[in-house]
């Protein structure tokens, strides 16, 4: 027979030593990525091949890293970085807002084709993005859209795989009562949508949109076809090319501090954005989980 812990509960829920071993290992996998590209980021270009690849060398040199990645090239880091936040918050924004209508309107509504429309959505889901990129370059290119932020941004207002989350969400947290209680009471569709449906959709909202948010901000092959000036370029980007000068060798090999700090500096904003909205996209991740 199971043994209860004092406030009463099963002692079968706890964690087996497996399972947290297991645990621990996958964290140390998933963080280690990181903790190099720290202690990386703390060294010169000299110490970054002569020292131990996982310690310190001189943690003075990150703040010089630091300032170097801003200033190289006259501080075409910084506008990499602007144009990075431009199209990955409005690409976000825009595929989330979309997503949650279209969910909303797949989960609560019934029409004519909805089932076929929603099964061209999820075999949409199938078909691997780099596919679709030299498709997208030859219509850019034809609207004369090519070097402008519109290309990256009007292809990654579409995600299917959100519409999908979108609807699996609105089910659950929309519940049909309101909505028939607020038709009795006189309320129209929109009005339902912004005031009832729209605060309960909140959580799959933001949750969505930082899926979509590190998608846009981590896309490499869409702005690499579609921008040839560097001024457009997002850091990442801008961060292949200088690695790309880097492993050409010579004294080029000096920027290769400066493209790791970049990187560093480049997954701050998300890391910041989980944390500000975690309570939000944890309450939308966990819904249904318990009735």
């Amino acid at each position: 027979m199971a043994a209860t812990t004092p406030t009463g509960r099963v002692g079968a829920d706890r964690i087996s030593p497996v399972s947290m071993v297991v645990l621990m290992v996958t964290v140390a996998y998933t963080l280690f990525p990181l903790y190099w590209l720290f202690i990386a980021s703390t060294k010169s270009g000299g110490s970054l091949f002569t020292t131990f690849g996982l310690w310190f060398d001189d943690p003075t040199d990150f703040f010089d890293n630091v300032r170097e990645t801003f200033t190289y090239q006259n501080g075409v880091y910084l506008l990499w970085l602007r144009n990075t936040a431009l199209y990955s918050f409005t690409s976000a924004l825009g595929s989330s807002l979309i997503a949650s209508l279209a969910g909303y309107a797949f989960a609560k509504y019934r029409f004519r084709g909805r089932e076929f429309l929603f099964s061209v959505v999820l075999g949409s889901i199938m078909v691997p993005l780099t596919a679709l990129v030299i498709p997208l370059f030859l219509i850019m290119v034809q609207v004369g859209l090519v070097n402008t932020p519109w290309a990256f941004i009007l292809p990654s207002l579409v995600a299917p795989f959100s519409v999908y989350l979108m609807r699996v969400f609105a089910q659950g947290a929309v519940p049909d009562e309101l909505i028939e209680a607020a038709r009795v009471d006189g309320a129209g569709e929109l009005r339902i949508l912004l005031t009832v449906a729209s605060r309960l959709l909140l959580p799959g909202f933001v949750t969505v949109f930082l899926f979509s948010l590190v998608a846009s901000w981590n896309n490499y092959f869409l702005p690499l076809v579609v921008f040839s000036d560097p001024k457009l370029y997002p850091l990442t980007v801008g961060l292949a090319s200088w690695n790309a000068n880097a492993a050409a060798g010579g004294g080029s090999r000096l920027l290769f501090p400066i493209v790791i700090t970049g990187s560093l500096i480049a997954i701050v904003p998300l890391i910041a954005m989980f944390i500000a909205l975690q309570r939000y996209w944890k309450s939308g991740l966990s819904l249904g989980a318990v009735k």
